[in-house]
């Protein structure tokens, strides 16, 4: 056993057995290993993740009994060896005997021998069984699929649960964006429709990539980027930026020469934001408060971009472990705070001010639903359609209604991207915010 796979079994546990986000994890289980180890056990453990539904109906097929509740550790270790025999492709006597040695160690070493013959069974007919299986259905809960059936139809839905058996690509957004072939050439990253870089996959680590410390760029989904150009925020314009953290919206509307105030109720989460506005040199405002109750000390803003908390289902490439987070409950809850996140940001926006609404959410409950619904509530506001040379040409992002659709499957030859909504409406009500019709 090494100390690696020990930490991929911890981070592993804590989050499925006590429904703790990956990211959040994984710091503490990796404490005291080097760069490359810690690497190798956020690969193992998103590996086994993004996986599980196939990997678990491999096991169950190896196992003539399910295992007693006491036993939860060694699925755990059984997941982890089947993800480096049949994901990762590692060597059958690595993958195999550290599985042993981790089933013991966890105090498991009664089922020493179950995980041996499983893993070795796995190893010498798991790959044919692999192979035939229906990776984008088996790999998604239930509740997902059905949803994004009914919302996108079977095909697209497959296309989507297909995006997310990879991992992401970096993408960059660069505070100059008429640098992007200078700096593609640099990076030796490809130009993607709306302007941002993609690197290719062996990349060297962040911080050591050419222009890191300059501020010349940032990380951000090709799909992040498209919603703060919406708001045509230029010099001289007053925008706020509300659930503004970790940031990537309020770095490209400052560089745009807008006067940004960025908003987030965890002043933790904006440290992140102060960092990377000291790194490219660009400034903004910054407010830690709750957007449902803070009042501007001035008047009403130009713009508001509202980046809404959501179920994040969009980025499961990124974060495989919502998979088995998430739940339709949470989303509907979510839907609710989203509807009184976005009358808030009315009431924070002048007349014929713009208002653009963004979830990184593929739920229509959490996307257009909630815009439909504020249309009806407020007869001030209107949609303002989003055209197909605003999204660099993407006609295929922009729905009939003129909102924006990004989908994991989009750009799929390039690698996809995160799904992201968004709404453009312009305000035409009083400043508090209230139809004009109820005054």
């Amino acid at each position: 056993m090494t100390a690696s796979r020990h930490a991929a079994l911890v981070a592993l546990r804590q989050v499925l057995d006590r429904r703790r986000p990956l990211d959040e994890v994984l710091g503490g289980a990796t404490g005291g290993l080097d760069a490359r180890d810690r690497a190798f056990v956020h690969s193992l453990v998103a590996a086994t993740l993004r996986h599980l539904g196939r990997l678990d109906a491999l096991l169950d097929r190896c196992l003539q009994r399910p295992l007693p509740p006491k036993a939860r550790p060694v699925r755990h270790v059984l997941r982890l060896g089947a993800a480096q025999l049949l994901v990762l492709d590692m060597p059958s006597h690595a993958a195999v005997s550290t599985a042993v040695d981790l089933c013991v160690a966890a105090k498991q070493g009664g089922h020493k021998g179950l995980v041996n013959a499983v893993l070795r069974r796995l190893d010498r007919e798991g790959r044919a069984w692999w192979a035939a299986q229906d990776a984008p259905h088996m790999n998604t809960p239930n509740w997902l699929w059905k949803g994004w059936c009914a919302a996108y139809g079977e095909a697209t839905a497959r296309a989507i649960a297909t995006a997310h058996l990879a991992p992401a690509p970096l993408d960059l957004t660069l505070r100059d964006s008429a640098e992007a072939e200078q700096w593609a050439e640099r990076l030796g990253a490809r130009v993607l429709p709306a302007g941002g870089l993609r690197l290719a996959a062996d990349h060297a680590p962040v911080t050591e990539l050419p222009g890191y410390a300059e501020g010349a760029w940032w990380v951000q989904d090709a799909a992040a980027a498209l919603p703060a150009p919406l708001l045509r925020a230029g010099p001289g314009v007053r925008v706020l930026d509300l659930c503004a953290a970790p940031g990537g919206k309020t770095l490209h509307l400052a560089a745009a020469g807008a006067e940004v105030t960025a908003l987030d109720r965890s002043d933790g989460r904006l440290a992140r934001v102060r960092e990377n506005l000291a790194r490219t040199g660009l400034t903004a405002r910054l407010v830690a408060a709750d957007a449902l109750t803070w009042t501007p000390d001035e008047a009403p803003f130009d713009a508001v971009l509202l980046d809404a908390p959501c179920s994040a289902t969009g980025t499961l490439r990124r974060h495989p472990d919502a998979l088995w987070l998430k739940t339709p409950e949470a989303v509907a809850g979510l839907a609710e705070t989203q509807a009184a996140l976005l009358d808030a940001a009315l009431r924070m926006v002048r007349p014929a001010g713009v208002l653009v609404y963004c979830v990184c959410s593929l739920q229509p409950e959490e996307g257009p639903a909630v815009v439909a619904a504020a249309l009806g509530r407020h007869p001030d506001l209107a949609r303002d359609p989003i055209a197909p040379g605003e999204v660099g040409g993407q006609a295929d992002v922009v729905t009939p209604e003129g909102d924006l659709r990004t989908l994991p499957c989009h750009l799929a030859e390039q690698g996809g991207m995160d799904g992201f909504y968004a709404a453009r409406m312009v305000w035409a009500g009083s400043p508090s915010g209230v139809a004009s019709d109820d005054l």
